[in-house]
């Protein structure tokens, strides 16, 4: 199926949001004017927007970005430096090594391409080991594989390949960058690699996540923008951008040769290369299945990916698909987007679960107001108790309930830092990074909820056997 032509190349029902080119005065104007073609900042496929909440969250919206577009530069400078400080010390023995080092004439240089050198994210949890009490079989097999998978993702192509052959003894299928047809760069990673044992064969897709200190990835989490499909809904255009979407033909089915208005691509497009790893990796062994799996950003690309599938009718992959998970996941399209995925994840007998720990900044934006969720939502409080939920609590970050709430539980979780290896074991410690994250979280409640090391915790130490077993019996 085609998106239908028209002024903007492919899509008919549009809003475009462009912060970089909004002035504050045509933000202030917007509040007190409904018709959208008058804001040079806005590029739509209607003339007005008459109610003024809608138009209160583009304007929040574009004032978020702006300030997180201001702060780029030193936000990238300062997530290098860290991290490569982090690095520094880590290879050296910490700042005792590192001295000696020094004396000896022998310290140790980081190199980013190394299997050693970790992420910032990284640091906040260094565990590297699945754990063996979930095999396969158990319900959370599959979700305590992916948290993993998506934790690795953050750090580069030669630590994902030592971990995933080494530490997990499975097969590595790669590691990619993908192409934005939008922005004009490589801005989505993704790995690949296949869970094979004697009862099953299980290739996973995991898409990587908001970079901490990239504020652009952070603008396409609180961007309203979006393009509507015909029979699909609402999607949002971040995210459809980072996945694949093409420039110059929308979510045609084949990739459209760029012509002499779109610059030539750097890279693959995510969603039709790994479409097509897919096909040539099922086709070649008719046991196999797969997984699809995503943290933050990267998990509203996995949710969008099988939706693209169904868009396209990709019979032969959809019937091959055994799930998605998702972790801290922002939201993705309209509620009749997620009409559209439900009906289809159930119609092909397709998992969706999406995981949400306690305060977590990031499954509570784009506004509800404008997107919606959809899937099984599995939510962990902050002692790791596990329920099925229809939404999240405090289902909108900026939430005048859950404000008070949010920054009561940031100081819990700073105590618990403390305490969680005296309860759990060495395998539970949490470090100097995870902790200093902590303490942020005590002024930006939930930003530290929204670290992996919580999944992880969550997918090891909630008792979720029976009820997720009860919840897939009864489905």
């Amino acid at each position: 199926m085609e998106a239908k032509l028209c002024d903007n190349g492919f899509c008919a029902h549009y809003l475009i949001i462009n912060a970089k080119e909004a002035s504050f005065s045509d933000i202030v104007k917007l509040l007190f004017s409904g018709n959208l073609k008058n804001r040079k900042f806005i590029k739509c496929s209607f003339e007005r927007e008459d109610s003024f909440f809608y138009r209160l969250l583009i304007a929040i919206s574009t004032l978020l970005q702006k300030f997180l577009l201001l702060i780029s530069i030193p936000m990238a400078f300062l997530g290098v430096t860290v991290e490569i400080l982090l690095n520094f010390l880590r290879l050296n023995g910490g700042f005792r090594g590192l001295v000696k080092n020094i004396i000896r004439v022998k310290v140790e240089i980081p190199d980013r391409e190394a299997a050693t050198y970790l992420s910032f994210i990284g640091f906040t949890d260094t565990r590297m080991n699945l754990d063996s009490n979930i095999e396969h079989g158990n319900p959370m097999f599959y979700p305590a594989l992916s948290i993993m998978a998506c934790k690795a993702v953050y750090n580069n192509a030669a630590y994902n390949q030592a971990l995933i052959q080494g530490q997990w003894k499975m097969e590595f299928l790669g590691f990619k960058n993908y192409w934005n047809d939008f922005l004009q760069r490589s801005e989505t990673q993704v790995v690949m690699f296949r869970d094979k044992t004697v009862d099953h064969d299980t290739i996973v897709v995991c898409f990587r996540g908001t970079q901490p200190f990239n504020t652009e990835d952070w603008c396409s989490d609180v961007d309203l923008s979006w393009f509507e499909f015909p029979h699909i809904g609402k999607i949002h255009s971040g995210f459809s951008k980072a996945l694949g979407m093409q420039s110059n033909a929308g979510w045609a089915k084949q990739v459209v040769a760029a012509d002499s208005t779109h610059s030539q691509r750097g890279a693959p497009l995510a969603y039709y290369d790994i479409r097509d790893t897919l096909k040539a990796l099922l086709e070649n062994n008719p046991e196999a299945k797969f997984i699809v799996t995503g943290h933050s950003l990267g998990g509203a690309l996995a949710a969008l990916f099988p939706a693209i599938l169904f868009y396209h009718d990709e019979q032969f992959l959809v019937e091959r698909m055994e799930g998605v998970y998702t972790f801290g996941q922002p939201r993705v399209g309209d509620d009749a987007f997620g009409d559209y995925m439900a009906k289809n994840l159930r119609n092909h007998g397709i998992q969706f679960f999406r995981y949400v720990y306690c305060n977590d900044m990031v499954p509570r934006v784009p506004f509800d107001g404008v997107f919606k969720h959809f899937g099984t939502c599995v939510y962990y409080n902050s002692k790791y108790q596990p329920s099925i939920v229809d939404e999240e609590p405090y289902k909108n970050y900026f939430s005048t309930g859950g404000s008070i709430a949010m920054r009561i539980n940031a100081v819990y979780e700073v105590i618990r830092s403390f305490l969680m290896c005296n309860e759990y074991g060495s395998d539970y410690r949490e470090g100097w990074v995870l902790f200093g994250m902590r303490i942020i979280g005590l002024l930006i409640p939930g930003i530290s909820a929204h670290c992996a090391q919580d999944y992880v915790n969550s997918t090891r130490l909630g008792s979720l056997h029976r009820l997720l077993s009860h919840h897939l019996h009864h489905k």
